[in-house]
């Protein structure tokens, strides 16, 4: 079954306000900045988003949040993105703050069929006794703080140890980024863009992939394929500037002398 669609417009037409998204990147790594853009010029809003972080102040998920379009947040990170933590702290966003592991597991969950699982990551801690805020109100005071979370007591290694239940996260959409695809929707993820991508893709039920490199099917060795195309729905071709388009979110090294 031939995936790809004619432009990025196409793959996110159904894509409603209201809607959630799983969204794959590490930062701006890896980040699906062509279907955001999509979704941006489309004037969705009132989006639920599930990824690391939110991007920077004018790339990946930032640019919807900057237009006001995203409803809340579960994340893992959110540093680098003053507009961010200016939503959050003022009332305009709701945030759950999630272990990144919790979370990447929380989507690989979803994706598998499995509705819940319990971690020891979180317990002893608010995670799981409750009081996180989620919510604020314009004066600074929490207007909602996440619930008490199940817990039981496995033995690890002769040692009881609480464990936390979690639930496994499904998305109505997942928007992701390859580096190679084929016209069924097999994906391979080139190095630190393999990151949230693979999960992404997994807990969307519509799963949007924009790839870099599309090949024909029966090209790609199986054993390199990380997302089957059975979870993607729909591909996305980038042309060459789009592809090539891949902002750096620091700049960590200096001019080497006489360069």
């Amino acid at each position: 079954m031939d995936k790809v669609v004619g432009s990025a417009a196409d793959a996110v037409a159904d894509i409603g306000s209201g809607s959630t998204i799983a969204v794959g990147g590490f930062g701006l790594c890896g980040v699906p900045s062509t279907l955001i853009d999509a979704l941006l010029a489309a004037g969705v809003g009132d989006l639920e988003a599930f990824s690391n972080n939110a991007g920077v102040d004018d790339k990946g998920l930032g640019r919807l949040l900057a237009a006001g379009r995203l409803r809340r947040m579960v994340a893992s990170y959110v540093g680098e993105n003053k507009e961010f933590a200016r939503q959050y702290l003022s009332g305009e966003l709701e945030v759950e703050l999630t272990p990144q592991g919790t979370l990447a597991e929380r989507m690989r969950a979803g994706g598998s069929g499995i509705a819940a699982f319990f971690t020891a990551t979180g317990g002893g801690t608010q995670v799981a006794e409750g009081g996180l805020p989620w919510r604020y109100d314009s004066e600074g005071n929490v207007t909602l703080a996440s619930p008490p979370k199940e817990t039981r007591v496995f033995d690890v290694d002769g040692e009881p140890r609480e464990f936390v239940l979690e639930e496994g996260i499904t998305a109505d959409f997942g928007l992701v980024r390859a580096w190679k695809g084929d016209r069924h929707g097999n994906l391979v993820y080139r190095r630190s863009a393999r990151n949230f991508n693979p999960l992404a893709a997994m807990c969307g039920r519509v799963t949007l992939a924009e790839v870099e490199h599309l090949v024909e099917p029966g090209e790609l060795d199986p054993d390199t394929i990380h997302t089957p195309g059975v979870f993607v729905q729909r591909v996305v071709v980038l042309t060459p500037e789009q592809a090539a388009d891949k902002p750096i979110e620091k700049r960590t090294v200096r001019t080497r002398e006489g360069a």
